[in-house]
């Protein structure tokens, strides 16, 4: 086992980590840019260095954070998820500089990185993926064709990207003739690369993935999965293990299928196969595939049992898998919350500044995994994500019910957050009943279904500070 692991991450993912970690009796790197001197997870590690500069460069810059692995003697890197973690490159160097990278090989990474190629792959390997280009398309009139070909709405997505970014629906040709030139600079700005490919849109289906671990000796198998169909801009904000109105059989044949597609092109470590579901016809459709862990991979672990990061070390350090298929028991339902710094009544605008005060939830089947406490300074230059509660019962019903009890403990002041939103959504009955698609919150929104304050405003000083040193950083002043 290795002796000394560096976790190229921060925030409450670095933290996890490092628990896995010292479970495992293996010594932690932190790395910390200059505006996570206070972070936890720094104090947490058994070492921490400052990479100085640019606070989002910190986290980036792959040669010089191997190059500090190597220097402290560490065998291997956690990249978490995020920032490099999907980067075949730093995967890549790496291997050059005879550090463990701990996740799949450079070679799937980049493979699965393509969403076209990723498509044609599983495609393949037997997975049904949605109608669409072959690849991207060259210009607006080739998307024009394309669109024709297969039918209005469509969906307009960056090759290279995630997260929303470079995504957008077109319902007819005038449309697609203003989309497709913003869609193109916004995947150009944020990914480096403009690559647009075209799918027909599929109205309201549910999102549906499935976690899958993989050994270096073929063996795979698969965590259940995960209904991640709440989503505000296209990214997740609440999590369900398993989905609470998933047929048996749709799940057997999404869950089989996921696992003999990977065993075809061997894959290795975790990931998570990505699929939308159209509730009212049974077709799924492969959509993308994770080479990394995920936010949510916690509500998988509760209703398994398997620590998924710890499972990500024993087979980067050459360890078979410990179970087979069979082994895997699935138990009740979990919940996870992403907790984010952000004011759902604004557009769900980010909200960096001071926490003045913190309780999280307690009790039964409840987990928290954060890396914030009370006077914190959220910084502005990452994602706002700030804590995940998970909840776990043996009933769907149980879980929902042990959600509200937990939001209205749940206390973050100082800044917005979308606690509120969520009370709400606990005892919305579309969602007791399980009834929801990828536009559930949106469409709940603008009907102002949901009625609720705010609890906590920006602190004017704070976030004046906070928006000087983001601009003196990134001016190297």
């Amino acid at each position: 086992m290795f002796k000394k692991v560096l976790i190229a991450n921060r925030g409450e993912v670095a933290l996890r980590i490092i628990r896995a970690c010292k479970e495992l009796g293996i010594k932690t790197v932190a790395i910390y840019s200059e505006a996570d001197v206070r972070s936890l997870y720094v104090k947490k590690a058994d070492e921490a260095y400052l990479i100085p500069g640019d606070p989002l460069r910190a986290y980036l810059d792959y040669v010089r954070i191997v190059d500090l692995a190597r220097q402290v003697g560490a065998q291997a890197i956690h990249p978490g998820y995020g920032f490099l973690a999907e980067n075949a490159d730093f995967a890549r160097y790496c291997r050059r500089r005879g550090i463990t990278f701990i996740g799949p090989t450079p070679e799937q990474i980049e493979m699965f990185g393509d969403k076209v190629k990723a498509k044609k792959t599983m495609e393949s390997a037997g997975l049904p993926v949605v109608p669409g280009s072959d690849g991207p398309v060259s210009d607006l009139d080739e998307a024009l064709d394309v669109a024709r070909e297969i039918g209005f709405p469509v969906m307009l997505k960056a090759a290279f990207g995630g997260g929303g970014r470079g995504m957008r629906v077109v319902k007819d040709e005038e449309e697609l003739k203003t989309a497709y030139e913003s869609a193109f600079r916004e995947a150009e700005a944020y990914f480096g690369k403009g690559d647009i490919f075209i799918e027909k849109y599929i109205d309201n289906p549910k999102h549906i993935e499935v976690q899958v671990l993989g050994d270096k000796y073929g063996n795979i198998i698969h965590l259940g999965e995960r209904d991640c169909s709440i989503q505000r801009r296209h990214q997740k904000l609440i999590e369900i293990a398993p989905s609470p109105s998933l047929s048996k059989e749709l799940r057997m044949r999404i869950l089989g299928n996921a696992v003999k597609a990977l065993m075809r092109v061997g894959y290795e470590n975790a990931g998570t196969l990505e699929f939308l579901v159209d509730t009212r016809t049974g077709d799924y459709y492969f959509i993308e595939m994770n080479t990394r862990l995920q936010v949510e991979h916690t509500i998988s672990e509760t209703i398994t049992g398997v620590d998924i990061v710890e499972m990500m070390i024993r087979i980067a350090d050459g360890e078979p898998l410990p179970f087979l298929q069979s082994d895997i028991t699935f138990r009740g339902y979990a919940i996870e919350f992403r907790v984010n710094a952000e004011d759902p009544k604004k557009g769900f605008a980010p909200s960096p500044g001071k926490i003045t005060a913190y309780y999280s939830p307690g009790g039964p089947g409840v987990r928290i995994d954060a890396g914030v406490y009370k006077d914190y300074i959220i910084p502005p230059y990452y994602d706002s994500l700030i804590a995940k509660m998970t909840v776990w019962a043996l009933t769907w019903e149980k879980a929902v019910a042990r959600a509200r009890r937990a939001l209205d403990e749940f206390i973050v002041r100082g800044v917005p957050t979308n606690i509120p939103l969520y009370r709400e959504m606990v005892r919305d009955p579309d969602f007791l009943r399980g009834d929801f698609g990828i536009r559930f919150l949106e469409e709940k929104i603008s009907r102002g279904d949901y009625d609720f304050e705010v609890e906590g405003e920006i602190d004017k000083e704070d976030m004046v500070l906070a928006i000087s040193a983001a601009i003196s950083a990134h001016y190297g002043l």
